[in-house]
This record gives C-alpha cells, structure tokens and sequence, in this order.
C-alpha cells in the first residue's frame, strides 16, 4: 500500500537532484558597434551606439528588463525586436549608453585607450546563464564608428564576475555570486597631429616671442625683459586652457611637461639677459655680447632637443 507514496517520493527527489544539477542555458550574444562619440575627458565618459542580439532557449530570460552595463553612466530605453531562428529565441536590441572611463592622459593628444562595455543579465547568474560571444559576427561601422580616431583592435568575450554580496538573499551559501558577462572592447589610438598643433601652437609662439629678446641689443632693457615676461604669461594662459579639458590627474602628463620645459626655457632667456646686462653694465660690452650669442644658441638648442625626444617618448 505504501508503494506509491514510495514511487512518488523517488520521483520528486529524482527531479530536485536533477534540478539542482542542472546545467545553465547558454546564451549566444553578438554586437555591431555602430558609434563611438561624445568623448569627454573632463567628466570621464563617451557614449557607445551599438546592437545586441541574443539567441536563446530559456523563456525566463527577458534582456529587455534584465540587462545591466555595470560600467555604464546611464542607458537609453533601447529598442528591441524579437523573432525566433529556428527553435530559439532571437533578441535584438539597439542600445546607447553613456559609459564611465579613466582617461589615461600620460601622454595626451598621442594617447591611446581601451573602451571596455560590460554587459550582464541582472537576474540570472551563472548558475542559470551562460553568455557565449558570437566572436564571427560581432564587429563595428569601418566608417562611421570613431571620428578623429582610429580603432586599431575590437574583440567580443566572455567572463566571470563575482560579486561577494547575496544582494540581500538570506539563502545559505548565498553570500558570493558569480555572473556571466558579455565584453565589447576597442582599442583606439588618436589621430594626434592637428590636435598637438592645435593646442601647442600657443606655447610655441609664446617662447619664440621670448626668444625674439636675444636679438635686441644687451643694454636694452625693457624690450629684452619685456617679450619673455610676455611669453611667460601667455605659456600659463595656454596650460590653463589644456587643463580646462583634461581631467584632473596627480601624474605628471605630457601637458605638463611641455609647459615646465617651456618655463625653464623663458626663464633662461631671462638669465641670459641679466647675465649679458650685468657684463656690459661692467663695461665688458664684447664679453656680454658673446655671453648672448652662446647664450642663446644653447636654450634654443636645448630647448627644441629636449621637445623632440618628449615628444617621441610619447609616441613610442
């Protein structure tokens, strides 16, 4: 009489051993990365345009209200179709979001970053899902993707993340979870040129200014302290205007060396000038003229040197 009591106690723990061992459902996930754009170093953000789609079995998974970009700023509501290929189900989605980002600005305009959007489903974890990159169709717009930079290496990928918290669930053994999540990465590096031009030329001419000096006679005064006075303060107004734009960083960055270089150098035209002065008001008018002409020839040496191989340094 007891047998099927029996039966149906073996079949219910036959299926809750099953159950608990089962194996997660695998989800295919691709992406085609439409823009980059709205790159802002001050406030350490882009905003990324791309396609998701998802190709699954499980009818629980619901992307539209499960998906998470844990390194995301923000996310527009996306628009989604869904469809089915076969016997799956198919989720597109196009999404923007606008991600956080640590510049590294070391070496600022030649720099060279990694974007990295990291996409999970908020619900399930790795014990119910697993994320498996369509590698062959995942890619990004040749044309449109990145402007004034270029995009030198885009991959699609897997991996775990574990987060040691239950978020609130008293289950045992709930403590530490792990969630499957889906990567987009690119590495951009910029079309650097027009930019360094662009925001040096200032500097530049700001100490060609105060190079100009050496050309006056030594007992000028005025005009040979003047100009790289000058020049001085137009340098700091430039490094001002660069620094309004980078986010604010305890490393010294090409920026700052640039601009330190270009100090000393008007600095030194300023010693220069008072050494040759200070000659010729010792009526050595020979020496300090030949005090200048030596002088000179070693800042400007030293100065275009010293910016050729920084500059170099960064690039490579």
């Amino acid at each position: 009489m007891n047998f099927p009591r029996t039966l149906l106690v073996l079949v219910l723990l036959s299926f809750l051993f099953t159950k608990a061992h089962a194996q997660p459902d695998t989800v295919t996930v691709g992406s085609y990365v439409i823009s980059v754009h709205d790159i802002n170093f001050r406030d350490k953000e882009y905003t990324m345009r791309f396609w998701l789609w998802f190709l699954y079995d499980n009818p629980d998974f619901d992307f539209s209200t499960q998906l998470d970009i844990p390194n995301a700023k923000s996310i527009d509501t996306p628009e989604i179709t869904l469809d089915s290929v076969g016997n799956k189900a198919w989720a597109i989605m196009k999404m923007k979001a606008t991600m956080k980002e640590s510049w590294k600005v070391a070496d600022f305009p030649f720099d060279k970053q990694h974007l990295k959007v990291q996409i999970e489903n908020a619900l399930f974890d790795i014990n119910s899902l697993v994320f498996k990159p369509d590698i062959k169709g995942s890619t990004y717009d040749k044309d449109e993707a990145l402007d004034g930079w270029q995009i030198t290496d885009f991959k699609v990928s897997a991996q775990l993340n574990d987060y040691e918290t239950g978020f609130g669930d008293p289950s045992p053994h709930r403590d530490y979870q792990n969630f499957s999540a889906f990567l987009i990465e690119l590495d951009i590096e910029r079309n650097a040129w027009g930019l360094f031009l662009k925001i040096f030329i200032g500097m530049y001419i700001a100490f060609l200014i105060s190079i100009i000096s050496f050309t006056i006679q030594v007992q000028e005064l005025e005009p040979r302290f003047g100009l790289p006075v000058g020049g001085l303060f137009a340098t700091v107004g430039n490094k001002y205007i660069i620094d309004s734009i980078l986010p604010e960083t305890s490393a010294f960055t090409l920026v700052d060396t640039l601009h330190t270089l270009t100090f000393f150098g008007i600095f030194s035209t300023l010693v220069v000038s008072a050494i040759a002065l200070r000659k010729f008001d010792n009526g050595k008018k020979e020496a300090a003229i030949r005090f200048n002409y030596v002088g000179s020839r070693l800042v400007i040496g030293f100065y275009i040197v010293a910016n050729l191989i920084i500059v170099a340094l960064a690039i490579w």
